[in-house]
């Protein structure tokens, strides 16, 4: 699962394939203490917020895993058209999407 093919673009070149239909995959993550007190201090002096840059990296891979999970169960090949969407629950969590297009290879 972790070796399958995930693309942003539309057509994998050398490769026929069927529509399986969309899947996706989501994680939602809540800032803890720690963070809040090194964003607050870093919010002071401008700059990088490394813990929160951390913590949508971390976000961005744990969606897309699930973005190839579900792709799996669907026994699909590959995932086409990937994009990533992320947007503030509230003002403490953070959601991050990942979502594509399934499609099963044919000869």
């Amino acid at each position: 699962m972790a070796n399958m093919l995930v693309t942003t673009t539309e057509q994998i070149p050398g490769q026929n394939y069927t529509i399986i239909g969309e899947v996706f995959g989501l994680t939602t993550q809540s800032k803890n203490f720690v963070r809040d007190i090194g964003a607050g201090l870093k919010g002071l002096v401008g700059g990088e917020v490394r813990d929160y840059t951390k913590m949508l990296n971390e976000s961005r891979n744990i969606a897309l895993e699930r973005l190839r999970q579900n792709a799996a169960e669907l026994g699909a090949d590959a995932v086409v058209m990937m994009r990533f969407d992320s947007g503030s629950i509230s003002q403490d969590m953070q959601s991050v999407a990942a979502y594509g297009t399934a499609v099963k290879f044919t000869e």
